[in-house]
């Protein structure tokens, strides 16, 4: 199809099946921010912190350590005395460059392929500059005050062709709406996050030019905002472009632009309170941004899951641990454990999303040891229930919650077949009501070992003899359960 910059045609293309098939696919954040790894290490992810309803606080103990250029320019924040401990109140962000470019002359790309193969993910999204502006590739296009302000290698083209070497698909995030480069300003709230963004024409420009030139050499399979698109800009455009360029890319939600005077109004107290409140709100409800943008292929809640299955599609993104790039100081507590891992990714895929799960490699590119492992031992969890995950797709309910202590559930479909992910909990034998199954119907067990016993009760299915695997996990696939 030949598509047009309007939203009717953006919206008469169905989204490529590529995606709702995989489930599963790798962030990475690495930059400038690597070499200083550092965020407050409190026992809150962002959205507890931001469910508190107090973004001041948010900001000033920013949990993710990407956030580190403006995490130092808030005076008295925790990030801003280690700098000054660390580096002197004289040393600029931006020196973290001679460091950093350094540092990865010691990066194998083909050594995180592999790891992300053996996760089994079906695809990987490469930040290719977050905000504080700095490049993972030599852009023909250069910073208007810092000129070649990006990495001494072409991070982004060797790391493509190493992913997409290994059969997975690659995307790209990149920052559109902030670039602390162009803004001195520190944010320090939530209307902070869109009134403190750059709009002027140089700007639009430069970050426009960026976009349309990773898709030019690159093709990726993903375009991903992030935050909002700065206004000026003709984005059904460059959707439409895109499409026309790249027949199964897709796009994400985070392109809201917002007019010069809805940025005016932020700056006022009453409606900063309001933003904080909704957004507080949207977080919570698993959403990132108030509102939507002209289109987009999928939403992108963080560090949140769904409580019901959608039409449209989703893509949970979070960190391993509370921030998504290497946080030296974080401890292995607030890691996910491979129990932790699988139970909220079973979830996700339950109710029609995908987990885009984060790794942040260390200033030299080496995966955190306690990162690589999680990803291994998923990977052997992968391997063993690909056929009731990769391809399947939500049934008629998501799963039948449990009360505290009790049991879990959560159900697929492939095809025909009725895809049952059992989590006892030390529980032998867990009985259901409502599936709507015939008598006669085949069970099996995907799960190695002794297999569990599966009996259809008039309006009830008993599944007794409950052996989890390591990650509390027993997985019966019921044959024609799911017509």
């Amino acid at each position: 199809m030949d598509f047009r910059p309007t939203k009717k045609s953006l919206s008469s293309r169905p989204r490529p099946s590529w995606f709702d098939d995989e489930k599963f696919g790798i962030f990475i954040h690495w930059g400038l921010f690597s070499v200083p790894a550092y965020a407050p290490t409190g026992g809150a992810d962002i959205a507890e912190l931001i469910g508190r309803g107090d973004s001041v606080e948010v900001f000033r103990n920013q949990p993710y350590a990407e956030w580190y250029l403006n995490s130092i320019r808030i005076p008295g924040s925790p990030a801003g005395e280690y700098h000054k401990k660390t580096y002197g109140s004289d040393f600029s962000y931006y020196r973290f460059a001679e460091q950093f470019n350094e540092d990865i002359n010691k990066w194998d790309p083909s050594s995180w392929a592999e790891l992300f193969k053996r996760a089994d993910a079906g695809y990987v999204t490469l930040v290719t500059k977050h905000h504080d502006g700095f490049l993972l590739w030599p852009s023909a296009h250069e910073h208007p005050t810092l000129g070649r302000f990006h990495a001494s290698r072409d991070i982004v083209s060797e790391l493509t062709e190493s992913v997409r070497g290994a059969g997975m698909r690659m995307a790209y995030y990149y920052s559109s709406l902030l670039d602390w480069s162009f803004t001195p300003e520190p944010i320090t709230d939530m209307a902070g996050l869109l009134s403190l963004s750059p709009i002027t024409r140089e700007y639009v420009s430069y970050q426009e030019a960026h976009w349309r030139e990773l898709i030019a050499n690159h093709s990726p399979s993903v375009l991903w905002s992030d935050i909002g698109y700065p206004i000026g800009s003709n984005v059904l455009k460059l959707f439409a472009d895109y499409y026309n360029a790249v027949p199964d890319g897709l796009v994400n939600d985070r392109w809201v632009q917002y007019s010069r005077m809805l940025r005016s109004m932020m700056r006022r107290p009453f409606m900063r309170r309001t933003i904080d409140r909704k957004v507080a709100k949207a977080f919570e409800q698993g959403s990132t941004t108030t509102r939507l943008p002209a289109h987009h292929d999928f939403t992108t809640p963080e560090y949140a899951s769904l409580d019901h299955i959608t039409e449209h599609k989703w893509e949970a993104t979070r960190g391993i641990g509370h921030s998504f790039a290497y946080n030296q100081f974080e401890p292995d507590s607030n890691c996910l454990t491979l129990p932790e891992l699988v139970s909220s990714f079973v979830d996700i895929i339950s109710k029609n999303g995908n987990l885009l799960l984060n790794v942040g490699p260390t200033s030299t590119g080496e995966i955190p040891e306690i990162q690589r492992r999680l990803l291994e031992r998923f990977g052997d969890w992968m391997s063993t229930y690909r056929g009731a995950v990769k391809g399947s797709r939500p049934w008629k309910r998501f799963g039948d919650d449990s009360k505290a202590g009790e049991p879990l559930i959560r159900y697929t479909r492939s095809g025909d077949d009725l895809n049952v992910f059992l989590f006892p909990r030390g529980a032998d034998a867990i009985v259901v009501s409502g599936l709507g199954l015939p008598d006669g119907l085949s069970a099996e067990s995907l799960t190695p070992g002794e297999p569990a016993k599966v009996r259809v009760e008039g309006n009830q299915v008993r599944f007794s003899q409950i052996a989890p695997d390591e990650a509390g996990t027993h997985v019966v696939v019921i044959r024609g359960g799911a017509a």
